[in-house]
């Protein structure tokens, strides 16, 4: 298992992104859900690849200020100008905005987690938006995907 068997399993996932209209978040986390609710067959792969992937030690083997993280793939062809990341969190995180918007994906590893109040599953953020990532409540692994992998942090 590996980032390769991980990209091979978000390709129906970036089909999807690449049709999204990210200023309308809202619309955009109906569309994710119904494509891929957090009970259906893809999601439930995908749990599975990053939590083993974090077990491995291939995914989320960085680590700072109590978040660990790890990068997936760049923005390229093959993710339909997505970048990918994965990050294990608790607590806040470090204040970023999103120039072009922000999806993720989100599974919670303890009952009560909640990503910015959001149960796990699918979380959109608009064009422009900005936010201090917060998981309240336990602890969540996220993929998270950006359009041509924009995004300003906190300096």
């Amino acid at each position: 298992m590996g980032t390769q068997e991980l990209l091979r399993a978000l390709e129906p996932v970036f089909d999807v992104l690449a049709g999204l209209d990210l200023s309308r978040p809202d619309e955009a986390r109906e569309r994710l859900a119904a494509a891929f609710p957090p009970d259906g067959e893809v999601v439930r792969r995908l749990r599975a690849l990053v939590q083993a992937g974090v077990a491995e030690g291939w995914l989320c083997d960085r680590e700072a200020g109590g978040a660990r993280f790890s990068r997936v793939a760049k923005p390229g062809e093959a993710t339909r100008g997505f970048s990918v990341d994965a990050v294990e969190l608790s607590g806040p995180g470090v204040w970023h905005r999103h120039p072009a918007g922000e999806v993720n994906l989100c599974f919670a590893l303890d009952p009560e987690a909640a990503f910015d109040g959001f149960a796990e599953g699918w979380v959109v953020f608009g064009e422009g938006s900005d936010h201090v990532p917060t998981v309240s409540g336990g602890r969540m692994l996220l993929l998270y995907f950006l359009p041509g992998g924009r995004i300003d942090w906190k300096r």
